[in-house]
């Protein structure tokens, strides 16, 4: 009898361990995506990679990674992991969130006078397109149905680490800073290599704050980020009318006194430098090895008022 006793104590500490585990398993939020049309599963991301197979339509992967621009990094229903194209003629990203708790499905974003369309169940995966407010998601259905449902964690658990959902703009202006700020003091080098977070120049850091917060692809050079900015609408010449997210674009060094810039052409000089303007008369950015990397500086008074050419916003 104690023998039974002995082995039905250990099934049950056996059990104890197990069930907890695959509970937690089967809670895990992963994004998914469909295959639209066959498509090649690379072990690198470029075209000029082993290709590992075809992946075939109507396959469901899961987003691990979105690399750039170009590729994302998923893993396949067997487990085998590699690098697709982002082409929506080949992929579509279908959830990213799971219903913990059974929720109302809205037409509109309010409890009060929207209807309900459906009951989203427990278990179901959905994608969030965009956070409307902090109450509500806007999100779209397996059946490509899109309406509104709570934000509160009781009902839903989400993977943003991947697709970032569009946020209002005060969020987005803040997430992108948020994830400048998250480099601080990270050495400086000229030419820095692209997708690679050990170092930054300046364009680089700026790139690399709007991919992390919100998958917003830039131009990978100060010029072309200027010229980018310039051509979304009218920039901004006076700095102090900046507004905080907004990015600053500066000339070459010419010397420390205002006068020294006196003749510079905002409309033809070159962009050497670009910043994130915090407001208060600061600036995000990093610009040498000596200065310590990225940094926050003040602009008033120091060279960065004197060779400030120019900003506006990426996000309108």
């Amino acid at each position: 009898m104690r023998k039974w006793t002995m082995v039905l104590g250990m099934m049950l500490l056996v059990l104890t361990l197990i069930l907890p585990a695959a509970a937690m398993a089967d809670d895990i939020v992963t994004t998914k995506a469909q295959i639209i049309a066959g498509v090649s599963l690379r072990d690198q991301p470029s075209t000029s990679s082993k290709v590992l197979r075809l992946l075939k339509t109507n396959e469901v992967v899961t987003l691990t990674d979105y690399v750039t621009a170009n590729w994302y990094q998923i893993k396949d229903a067997q487990g085998v992991a590699g690098y697709v194209s982002t082409h929506t003629k080949y992929i579509k990203v279908v959830s990213n969130t799971k219903i913990v708790y059974g929720v109302n499905f809205r037409n509109l974003p309010s409890s009060d006078g929207s209807k309900v369309i459906r009951m989203l169940n427990k278990g179901e995966e959905v994608l969030v397109l965009e956070k409307v407010n902090d109450s509500w998601y806007k999100v779209q259905d397996v059946n490509g149905i899109t309406g509104y449902i709570s934000t509160n964690s009781k009902y839903i658990s989400t993977d943003f680490s991947v697709i970032k959902p569009k946020l209002p703009l005060k969020d987005e202006i803040e997430a992108v800073i948020t994830a400048g700020s998250a480099y601080m003091g990270t050495p400086y080098e000229f030419g820095s290599t692209r997708n690679d977070p050990t170092t930054f120049d300046c364009s680089d850091f700026v790139q690399t704050a709007f991919w992390d917060a919100l998958r917003v692809s830039l131009p990978s050079d100060s010029g072309s980020q200027g010229n980018f900015v310039g051509g979304l609408g009218p920039v901004v010449i006076d700095w102090t009318l900046l507004k905080r997210g907004d990015l600053m674009f500066f000339s070459s060094y010419k010397g420390f006194k205002a006068s020294d810039y006196a003749n510079v052409n905002v409309k033809t000089e070159p962009i050497t430098h670009v910043g994130i303007y915090l407001g208060d008369g600061t600036v995000l950015h990093t610009y040498s090895i000596e200065s310590g990397g990225v940094r926050i500086d003040s602009i008033a008074g120091k060279q960065w008022g004197n060779r400030f050419l120019y900003g506006g916003s990426v996000l309108r």
